[in-house]
């Protein structure tokens, strides 16, 4: 089969970007032919497709007004994205298209083009843009669901995208445009990563019978403990995005109550340098920030941990990132919201906190960190879980199902 998989960062951006190429190794292990479309990017992973690739839109290090608002008409529709595509396919011939994250630098212009040959269409829903402009349900420090049925106009008034009336309004604009020409319509079947994200998309409007739940897998042959638990020797770990809705205040917080902890933070994002800044004021002398870490360097890091902690505020959808740390057999301490209670059983796989409670989570982090018995335990659970329901054969014979059934 020849699956054309498309998604606009060809580097490890993110967890979604973690999916988009596990899933692509997998397909290519099992005989398939998989067809990359991207955009041109410094740090990609190479690609036979890479001359296919559009060239890259920055849109925070855009100058002048002239090419702002050249830019902008790319979030509705980009030219060099459907021309490339249409050589592309022509070259190629795929078979089915699987897109990922498209928005804004390549667009849902592409949609009508595939349709045009005849390509059926599955997306993966790996955020909420579809039905949040900012693609987050999280503005201003907190949950919001304003654009509930359509009502983007919201994302404007409330200045939720960086937090500029302009680029709130051209989002928005976005939204309506799409939904106005009925776009999504081109898709035949939508990808939910979790039940949460399911329900609350069914919630917003789109159609029950056009989304699957299909959860994310990870490799599960990664050699997993090290570790002795040597509380004196070891740390607590934070790897993923540093962003606001991560829920990072509040873990930094927590930690002023746990000097005898250390907690490890590897990443980068806005919020780097002010989170640096909350713990130098704090004096928190047990936090070490080790900038951005992937593969087998992040990998050693996760080993070497105790447990991993997902603070996170806003609707996590079913991150890699725990699945990562479960393969690993690390327990998570992670936030009751989204998609996190699916995989992170409360007492069993990890602990559940109250999201944005930061004495809650210091309780949790203490009580396990002071109980290795307690930490293999869940650790154990964590890599049994993925090896019997989130492990790429069982993934592999799902989306195979789902690509074929599509197939005439």
């Amino acid at each position: 089969m020849k699956i054309l998989q498309i998604n606009k960062f060809f580097y490890l951006k993110g967890g979604s970007e973690r999916y988009f190429f596990n899933l692509c190794e997998l397909l290519q292990e099992k005989g398939h032919q998989v067809i990359h479309f991207s955009i041109k990017n410094r740090k990609n992973l190479p690609s036979i497709y890479e001359p296919y690739f559009i060239s890259e839109i920055d849109y925070r290090k855009t100058k002048g007004i002239l090419e702002k608002i050249k830019n902008a008409i790319h979030i509705f529709s980009n030219p060099e994205a459907n021309l490339k595509l249409e050589k592309l396919i022509i070259d190629t011939k795929p078979d089915i298209a699987h897109l990922h994250n498209i928005y804004h630098q390549i667009s849902f212009s592409i949609l009508p083009l595939l349709k045009k040959y005849k390509i059926p269409i599955i997306m993966t829903l790996h955020d909420w843009k579809l039905i949040c402009p900012n693609y987050r349900l999280y503005t201003k420090g907190k949950i919001c669901e304003k654009c509930n049925r359509k009502k983007y106009y919201n994302a404007f008034l409330n200045k939720c995208v960086l937090d500029s009336y302009l680029i709130s309004g051209i989002c928005c604009l976005e939204a309506y445009f799409n939904y106005l020409r009925n776009i999504y319509k081109y898709i035949d079947l939508f990808i939910a990563p979790s039940k949460f994200l399911k329900a609350k998309f069914i919630q917003f409007g789109f159609p029950e019978q056009k989304i699957v739940y299909l959860p994310n897998f990870t490799d599960i042959s990664y050699e997993p403990l090290r570790n002795s638990y040597n509380k004196n020797n070891s740390y607590i770990l934070y790897f993923g995005r540093l962003s606001k809705e991560k829920g990072l205040f509040t873990l930094l917080n927590a930690m002023k109550f746990l000097p005898e902890i250390t907690l490890k933070i590897s990443g980068t994002g806005e919020e780097e340098n002010e989170l640096k800044k909350f713990a130098q004021r704090n004096s928190l002398d047990n936090v070490q920030f080790l900038g951005y870490n992937i593969d087998n360097s992040l990998k050693r890091i996760i080993r070497q941990s105790m447990f991993v902690v997902v603070p996170s505020e806003w609707y996590e959808n079913f991150p890699v990132s725990v699945l990562e740390a479960f393969s690993l057999k690390k327990p998570v301490v992670a936030s009751n919201i989204g998609g996190l209670p699916e995989l992170v059983k409360n007492n069993k796989t990890g602990l559940l906190f109250e999201p944005g409670n930061y004495l809650d989570l210091k309780c949790k982090i203490e009580n396990l960190f002071n109980n290795p018995r307690k930490i293999k335990e869940m650790g154990e659970n964590a890599k049994k879980l993925i090896e019997e329901k989130y492990n790429p054969e069982l993934h592999y014979r799902k989306i195979i199902k789902i690509y074929t059934s599509f197939i005439h």
